[in-house]
């Protein structure tokens, strides 16, 4: 799964890493403010997690991007859809601090809705391209996967009591 049979390349590590972390860090940005002001008189159910958990599990979740990006750009010059996989990725990315801004910074839950099951189904087929270069990459998303999946029940719910 995890082959150790190549070599561990320190630098290419730490930018796999730093690009996930960075798209974090500015959705961070994004959410700072409202999530002290606006977010705060908003109506969420029963399952809203508290805010102090968020930070930890999205920054996990960065940190777990950047180590299947890793495994998959180890393979590059031999995975015959890396550039397929590396373009879905980047995708995601994007998609993933979009979500941060429409539904924090412009503050429609609604648009935020729709953009988080794209984003949602860019995850599945990042994941389904990451595992057919690296089992390994491809499995490391499913815990991205179940909490996107969570977070899109938690706006879905957040829309429909407010």
């Amino acid at each position: 799964m995890f082959n150790s049979n190549q070599k561990f390349q320190f630098v290419p590590f730490i930018i796999c890493l730093i690009i996930p972390l960075s798209i974090g860090a500015l959705g961070g940005f994004f959410t700072m403010e409202a999530v002290k002001t606006w977010y705060t008189t908003l109506n969420k159910p029963s399952f809203n997690p508290p805010n102090y958990l968020f930070g930890p599990v999205w920054s996990t979740l960065y940190a777990i991007m950047g180590v299947a990006s890793y495994l998959v750009w180890k393979k590059r010059k031999t995975a015959k859809n890396y550039k397929l996989a590396a373009g879905i990725y980047f995708i995601q990315l994007v998609l993933n601090l979009m979500w941060s801004f429409i539904f924090f910074y412009q503050q429609q839950i609604g648009l935020a809705l729709i953009e988080i099951i794209i984003l949602l189904v860019a995850i599945i087929v990042n994941s389904i391209l990451f595992y057919k270069i690296n089992k390994g990459a491809g499995l490391l998303y499913i815990p991205y996967i179940l909490w996107v999946s969570f977070a899109s029940v938690l706006t879905y719910s957040i829309y429909m009591l407010n």
